[in-house]
């Protein structure tokens, strides 16, 4: 707790008022951003709000209401935790959202924040547009965002959400209730394709893929999150590596393989020079992520 809870406790009456002061704490101990918002009001606009059981787009009026003692030491307790601790916020509030959709998130997986959810709104289209989609799986799932999202975007297909850490698939199972799509949505624990049979129309993955620089110097919160689903090696590409040898034993034969690298893609234009990856740009923002079909991965599968 902090050291002046009590005078806090005292001072400090209202919704706004607890507002401000966390802003002002955010700013004042240099909180990094990047887990859902991008800046201090917004940052303690939701840490306020979901500690009194209050939806993020709450009617303004209410913010003059005066909190409890109980709704203050709930507040303050999220703010230690954010400020302090410097937990991301989405661990604190259980919740994050991901295409519009809200997911339960905790210390087990990545928190969402993958820019292929505007892949997803489009459908992936060109790449996937020409044909029907039936079979879907999200690798390296985590959460579940990428494959739940999918199957609501492609009401016809069934979808397989593959993490090697059973915490993740436990986590993955929640939202399948969660968002009520369990009957064409399951989870498998899997390292990479171990567990998975037949052929898939789309592939997608957020693997890990920060490069032991960057996971070496990036701010606290990130060391938050799980590191299974942050580094994998030097050069941020050991499970991309696999997948791209693996996956056009899992596609059909117009699939195709969607993968975020992230700050990666520089290692790995340069490791597989020759290799066409189709380099996608994303309107809304966002970098490394790659498109390559199934014809692509079979003529050069021995590069990889």
């Amino acid at each position: 707790m902090f050291d002046n809870q009590d005078q806090l406790i005292n001072e400090l009456s209202s919704l706004r008022d607890f507002i401000r002061w966390t802003m002002s704490q955010l700013n004042q101990h240099q909180v990094f951003f990047g887990h859902g918002t991008d800046n201090a009001w917004d940052e303690s606009v939701q840490l306020v709000l979901a500690a009194v059981y209050l939806p993020w787009d709450t009617d303004p009026a209410v913010l003059d209401g005066k909190l409890t003692t109980t709704e203050k030491l709930r507040v303050l307790d999220f703010a230690y935790r954010r400020i302090v601790e410097r937990q991301p916020l989405p661990y604190i509030t259980g919740e994050a959202w991901f295409a519009g959709l809200p997911f339960n998130v905790d210390e087990r997986v990545l928190i969402p924040r993958s820019p292929i959810a505007q892949l997803i709104e489009q459908h992936f289209e060109p790449w996937v547009g020409h044909q029907p989609v039936t079979r879907i799986l999200d690798m390296c799932t985590g959460s579940g965002c990428i494959g739940i999202a999918c199957a609501l975007a492609f009401e016809e297909a069934n979808v397989d959400l593959v993490d090697l850490s059973p915490d993740a698939i436990e986590v993955a199972k929640t939202n399948i209730a969660k968002l009520d799509v369990a009957d064409r949505v399951q989870a498998i624990e899997s390292d990479l394709f171990s567990n998975v049979s037949g052929r898939y129309d789309l592939i997608v993955s957020n693997p890990p893929y920060v490069d032991a620089v960057d996971l070496a110097n990036m701010p606290a919160e990130y060391h938050k999150e799980p590191a299974l689903a942050l580094g994998s090696g030097d050069d941020g590409l050991d499970l991309t590596r696999r997948m791209l040898r693996e996956a056009n034993d899992y596609l059909t034969e117009q699939g195709v393989l969607v993968v975020e690298v992230g700050n990666s893609d520089v290692h790995l234009a340069n490791a597989f020079p020759q290799v066409p990856f189709m380099w996608v740009d994303l309107p809304e923002g966002g970098n490394g992520v790659f498109v390559i079909d199934a014809a692509t991965l079979a003529e050069f599968r021995n590069e990889f």
